[in-house]
């Protein structure tokens, strides 16, 4: 009841996981520079994410671009965009494979597929958790290092927005959650192999062969 109580948990972080990477991925405020100015009225919020830039005036006015070329893009959004999506894909495998794994439903046959899913579950759960802390860490490193760089000006700086904290904490929720699904598999096989089931010993043969013979000697 406790492995089952746990493995609930595991899932309702995994799902808050999967629904923060999936708004991190398309949200597109990754870097965020304010640039205020001589005027607070003509105040410009720019923000650039994975797919698209866009710019927030103070007067109410949004605008957004989308990044229709890949290929002038810096290799840090290149890879993001793709460590992204596959961090999206993986944890909603695990999401499905959990589903039929875990102990409080009735789906996925008998104990041991119910474990094998389980476990395949907790494998994609790290898997993309992973694939997610990748992108926002080097994300990160990238708005740090020029922020600290003396020779950009400092209308080109910019500093880590909300989708950076949000990929941050979906990572860790993932990454929770799969180490829970694993661990709780691994603890069952463990206990199986340290307390192997008893062995029914049967009568031998010899004994068999005496039995008879002492049944000879009545007759």
């Amino acid at each position: 009841m406790a492995s089952a109580s746990l493995q609930f948990f595991a899932f309702i972080l995994a799902l808050f996981g999967v629904f923060g990477d999936i708004a991190a991925t398309l949200l597109p405020n990754w870097k965020v520079n304010a640039d205020v100015g001589s005027n607070i009225i003509t105040a410009i919020t720019q923000m650039q994410g994975l797919w698209m830039d866009c710019t927030w005036y103070s007067t109410g006015m949004f605008s957004c671009t989308l990044k229709y070329s890949i290929l002038s893009l810096p290799i840090y959004i290149q890879a993001a965009r793709t460590t992204m999506v596959l961090s999206c894909i993986l944890s909603a495998f695990g999401i499905c494979i959990t589903t039929v794994g875990m102990k409080c439903t009735k789906l996925g046959g008998d104990t041991d597929s119910k474990s094998h899913a389980c476990f395949a579950g907790g494998v994609c759960f790290i898997i993309a958790g992973i694939c997610g802390l990748v992108p926002t860490s080097w994300h990160m490193r990238e708005i740090i290092s020029n922020f600290l760089d003396q020779t950009i000006p400092e209308s080109s700086k910019h500093e880590p927005g909300g989708a950076v904290y949000t990929g941050f904490i979906s990572a860790g929720l993932l990454l929770i959650a799969g180490v829970i699904f694993c661990t709780s598999c691994l603890k069952k096989q463990q206990g199986a192999w340290i307390y192997p089931p008893k062995q029914h010993n049967f009568p031998s043969t010899e004994q068999e062969s005496n039995a008879g013979y002492n049944l000879k000697d009545y007759v």
